[in-house]
């Protein structure tokens, strides 16, 4: 007999831990290779962890609702097979082990090289208490929201052994910008005394401070609702949703142009192409492929709006990763990402388009299918609407949205003079980042979208 670890496994490059959301077996019962044996989940998607070898599960390391870094021994199973094999102790959270290590050198350029401060300490941090750990995404916000370190360790953390979690530190943003923190930050002699010095004198003071105001601050008055009403809790997928629309308003000032294009020769094409393409092709042909194909030409000439913000820093990306909003069966939102949609001709992107969906539709996302997006399209026009002001997902820098197409009389210019017809109209609107796209770049980058798809050439081959 042999004990063999069963290990979180790597969930994309960006994701440095996972939440364990179910376990479907537990300790003596008996699991084939390939068989689920826990679902988990990442600010991202959700995911199954499938058996890795045949046996039974001989013991579980961690328990439902916990984080576990990526890398770390979450259970193991006792298999038929008579060499034993070595079972390495499991990572303990804030531990430093070199498989971690490696993952998180990965990001920690990217997430916190917005701070020399932070980018200097490479040890687990430490509060005077003990040792605690910091994801790359919480040191992100704290450095972009201008939080010291020491501000950051002296906040109240409910996550695992009192780690600071996003909702933590947005909550603490939030208050903080209302007056509610202003007596979490230390005096101003306090500040000019060395870190250690302050440790060694007032640690026990502050922490019964911070007891004190964290207690005081998350008691919430009880709201007494009159009327026929219903409460309803948010499930994880919604208050993932919500903590990223509130952080992106609040990151990125949103400015959103609009514009219409007449997409008559565009609806017209596929119409009569769409049987035939599906018969030959396999796939069928959407209308968002074409809008793909008119948003990537235009991109090539606007790259700002192919960028994000790092600090005083703009990355304009070079590759073009498309992200295109889906509904979940669920009704929620995400956003599967098509990876350099530029490098697909049209029969291409119909298949990415199609299969993205289908697995959203299904519950079959990867969590790499969700990630490394640059620009993202999403169709209100899919549940009516004419026209939407979409919030930029972070940490992009521009959102597009296709309204519903609507047949309506409009002028024609001809040679002939002015005309009246009916065509097929759509609005379309751009929200962007004002911090570095203009108003010019913003409004000419949308332009040359509605030009792009009312210059569709209606003979064209597919």
């Amino acid at each position: 007999m042999a004990l063999v670890d069963l290990v979180m496994p790597k969930l994309g490059e960006s994701i440095m831990e996972a939440t364990i959301l179910k376990w479907h077996k537990q300790p003596g019962d008996k699991v084939k290779q390939d068989e689920t044996v826990l679902d988990i989940a990442t600010d991202k998607v959700d995911s199954e962890v499938p058996s890795t070898s045949e046996g039974t599960i001989e013991e579980i390391l961690y328990k439902e609702n916990d984080v576990v870094p990526i890398g770390a021994v979450i259970a193991r199973i006792r298999t038929s097979i008579e060499e034993k094999i070595p079972v390495q102790p499991p990572i303990e959270e804030g531990r430093n082990n070199i498989a971690y290590e490696e993952m998180k050198g990965q990001e920690r350029t990217a997430a916190v090289n917005f701070s020399t401060e932070y980018a200097e300490k490479k040890q687990p941090k430490t509060n005077g208490v003990g040792n605690r750990f910091y994801s790359p995404l919480v040191l992100n916000i704290a450095a972009n929201e201008g939080i010291s370190m020491l501000e950051l360790e002296n906040i109240h953390g409910t996550g695992n052994e009192g780690r600071v979690t996003k909702k933590d530190i947005l909550s603490y943003v939030s208050q903080k910008e209302t007056g509610k923190e202003s007596r979490k930050l230390e005096p101003e002699k306090t500040r000019r005394e060395p870190i250690a010095a302050q440790y060694s004198s007032t640690v026990s003071g502050v922490d019964e401070e911070m007891e004190t105001i964290s207690s005081t601050d998350q008691r919430e008055p009880e709201i007494i609702y009159s009327g026929n009403v219903e409460i309803m809790e948010m499930d994880r997928m919604r208050k993932l949703i919500a903590e990223h629309m509130v952080r992106s308003k609040h990151t990125s000032p949103h400015v959103t142009s609009f514009s219409e294009a007449d997409v008559t020769n565009l609806v017209l094409w596929r119409e009569k192409v769409k049987k035939e393409f599906e018969k030959r092709e396999g796939t069928k042909l959407t209308l968002t492929p074409l809008f793909i194909e008119a948003i990537v030409r235009c991109i090539k000439k606007y790259p700002f709006v192919n960028s994000s913000v790092e600090g005083n820093k703009i990355i304009i990306k070079k590759d073009i990763h498309m992200g295109m909003a889906a509904a979940l069966p669920s009704g929620n939102l995400i956003v599967p990402v098509i990876k350099n949609a530029d490098q697909f001709n049209l029969v291409g992107l119909a298949r990415q388009v199609n299969q993205l969906a289908d697995n959203a539709r299904n519950n079959k996302l990867k969590p790499e299918d969700t990630q490394g997006g640059t620009f993202t399209l999403t169709n209100v026009g899919t549940f009516g609407s004419l026209m939407g002001t979409p919030i930029i997902n972070q940490p992009q820098v521009a959102i597009l949205a296709v309204g519903a197409i609507k047949k309506r009389p409009v002028v024609i210019e001809t040679s002939m003079g002015d005309s009246i017809a009916i065509r097929h109209m759509m609005y379309l609107s751009l929200s962007y980042d004002h911090r570095i796209v203009d108003g010019s770049i913003g409004a000419g980058f949308l332009s040359d979208v509605a030009k792009e798809l009312e210059k569709f050439d209606p003979a064209r081959a597919f």
